[in-house]
């Protein structure tokens, strides 16, 4: 039911107090409390009840609302009975955090409005208990087992006649019609046929009286969506067969326009009309069990969007949801909770990979013996590759993703963004074996993720024949909807190794993947790579330069800049790493070390000054990324 049913309803005793543009929320249940932290009873769309007891002066309200907000919770509504009037700091919260709030008269105890909040919302999910509990049970045990998420599109398919597809932020086709599963095929229902659509059945009811003397809350009428619906229609601007799928090209437009429409704030779901056939966009979100990202409702305060939105999936559904009614939203509100739940459990899978892959690197970067990294990668390779008879040969790849302005935390956003790069179907990985994403380990350290990408060992060695992975293609498919979430103020560069035979070459493989990414960030555009073939012989010898060389030419360019920061605390080696990775930009690196533009010269300055170089010649800043790779 909607809040501002319940100003409709007189005897309910309830007077507004703010928040009147927002009264076409959904109340999904009733909790009752005075606790001040209520927020590990709450799962979102409540209307939570008070009697103010929580409140001991005015500071009190504002901590109070901004958890209820976080929460997603749907209102609050204050008795009047304790302190009279409800106290104008509590107004005022409620309007800074834009939270509805009603006064509830003294004469009305808690236990009326819960009995009739409960009874509307479970009478709006009435139908057929049977099909409720089938469907409720064939949905959550939608697994591996039971087809994953295609098992939750196929129940859109014959019970609300609705195509819909679930795609990868870079438009990557997971599950629908066309995905090589059954979802949708054979739709049942048909026009005029009936499709019943419930959620979970009511709690229970708490008594809570007015005076808000309990901490104890009644509980809501449950997840998911209700009702029933009928009659001619389900999706609009239907077009093909049962079977038909999307073609890649609009997976990649449908992709293209969530980001684009999450990255400029707009709610979901999102329309979008191509070629006649309209799609409403519908966002899930990593970490289902976690309120403040839960589908449906807005991401946490204070939270940088640019954290998330590149790894959304989307579920593409072919219909124009803006006619849709209350009750068949809260469904499929109710469906992306479920595919999320799926959602992270992939997530959990990637696990292990992602720490075969930390491991590995932590080895190779800290210099340990090919013989101990060889060990680790043998550990490896039967979990990315199961079933390989020989020892595979390796590829690195580095990404980083950078934003203008203020920095959001680009670390998982690069480990996300690269492993659904390297999921997509590649020409150069034509080997048969577990789907792509099951067979990357990516890890990320600070702002840069790094890949761990197994390919079969081939019989010739070094004679140009071996698979993988091309930097040119690498991007070919990914590249509009990765620009369309990174927006203007984000860039996302990849560099890609050479195969390598053996665990000596993993660390020169490294170095030339992350240099090979220096060449894409050098090159105009927000999403660019470069492969190996692209890098000067230089950088391909760097691990083997010998130890005694490596000491001598670091200590010539470095040891000036390491006695003068001992002396002063000037942090001269960390400016000249932070200069080098931006490219010289001095806006970008004055940004990161969040220092003025001046005070990044006056450094820079000093560092020319001690070393006798000038960081403006290109041969100077080659000698200074060398000793600092080198050091």
């Amino acid at each position: 039911m909607r809040l501002r049913a319940l100003l409709d309803t007189d005897a309910l005793g309830l007077k507004l107090l703010g928040g009147a543009e927002e009264l076409d929320r959904t109340v999904r249940g009733v909790m009752t409390t005075d606790l001040r932290d209520p927020s590990r009873y709450l799962s979102g769309g409540e209307l939570v009840l008070t009697g103010l007891a929580w409140r001991r002066d005015a500071a009190d309200a504002e901590p109070f609302v901004r958890i209820l907000a976080q929460a997603g919770v749907a209102a609050l509504a204050a008795g009047e009975a304790e302190l009279g009037a409800v106290p104008e700091d509590l107004v005022r919260a409620c309007a800074r955090h834009r939270m509805p709030l009603f006064a509830v008269h003294e004469s009305v105890a808690f236990a009326t409005i819960t009995e009739h909040v409960v009874r509307q919302v479970s009478g709006e999910r009435a139908g057929d208990l049977a099909a409720v509990v089938d469907r409720h049970r064939r949905m959550m045990t939608a697994g591996p087992a039971g087809g994953g998420p295609d098992v939750v599109l196929d129940l859109l398919g014959s019970d609300l006649d609705l195509r819909a597809w679930l795609l990868s932020p870079t438009g990557r086709l997971i599950a629908g019609p066309g995905a090589g599963g059954t979802a949708a095929g054979g739709f049942t229902g048909g026009p005029g046929a009936s499709g019943t659509t419930a959620g979970a059945g009511a709690g229970g009811l708490a008594a809570g009286s007015n005076a808000g003397g309990s901490n104890a809350g009644a509980t809501a009428a449950g997840a998911g969506a209700g009702g029933t619906t009928a009659g001619a229609g389900g999706a609009a601007g239907r077009t093909g067969g049962a079977g038909a799928g999307l073609t890649a090209a609009t997976c990649a437009l449908l992709a293209a326009e969530h980001l684009a429409a999450a990255r400029s704030g707009r709610r979901g779901p999102h329309r979008v009309t191509l070629d006649g056939t309209t799609y409403s966009l519908f966002p899930i979100r990593a970490g289902a069990q976690r309120p403040a990202v839960a589908a449906g409702r807005p991401a946490q305060s204070g939270r940088d969007v640019r954290e998330t939105v590149l790894s959304d999936w989307v579920l593409a559904v072919e219909a124009d949801a803006g006619d849709w009614p209350e009750e068949r939203l809260d469904l499929l509100q109710g469906v992306t909770q479920l595919i999320a739940v799926e959602r992270d459990r992939r997530d959990a899978a990637r696990t292990v990979r992602r720490r075969l892959a930390q491991e590995v690197l932590e080895l190779v970067q800290t210099g340990a013996p090919p013989a101990e990294i060889a060990a680790r990668l043998r550990v490896a390779a039967p979990v990315l590759l199961p079933g390989l008879g020989a020892a595979p040969h390796w590829q690195v790849v580095v990404a980083r993703v950078e934003w203008d302005g203020a920095p959001a935390e680009s670390g998982p956003v690069a480990q996300a963004l690269l492993e659904e790069v390297l999921a997509e179907p590649s020409p150069g990985l034509p080997h048969p074996g577990p789907e792509a994403s099951d067979r990357i380990a990516v890890a990320h350290t600070g702002g840069e993720a790094i890949a761990l990408v197994p390919l079969p060992a081939v019989a010739a060695e070094h004679d140009g024949t071996e698979s993988g992975i091309l930097a040119d293609a690498l991007l070919a498919s990914v590249r509009d909807p990765l620009s369309a979430g990174l927006g203007d103020d984000g860039r996302l560069t990849l560099g890609v190794s050479a195969a390598v035979h053996s665990a000596e070459g993993l660390r020169g493989a490294l170095e030339e993947a992350r240099h090979a990414r220096r060449v894409a960030a050098a090159r105009p555009g927000s999403v660019c790579a470069a492969g190996h073939q692209e890098l000067a012989s230089h950088v391909l010898l760097l691990p083997f330069v010998p130890d005694d060389v490596r000491r001598a030419f670091t200590a010539r360019l470095l040891d000036p800049l390491r006695d003068y920061d001992r002396r002063h605390r000037a942090e001269l080696i960390p400016t000249l790493e932070a200069f080098l990775d931006c490219d010289g930009s001095w806006t970008r690196c004055a940004t990161r070390l969040h220092l003025h533009v001046n005070t990044l010269r006056y450094r820079v300055g000093r560092i020319e000054q001690l070393t006798g170089r000038d960081l403006s010649r290109l041969e100077d800043k080659l000698d200074f990324f060398l000793a600092l790779r080198m050091s």
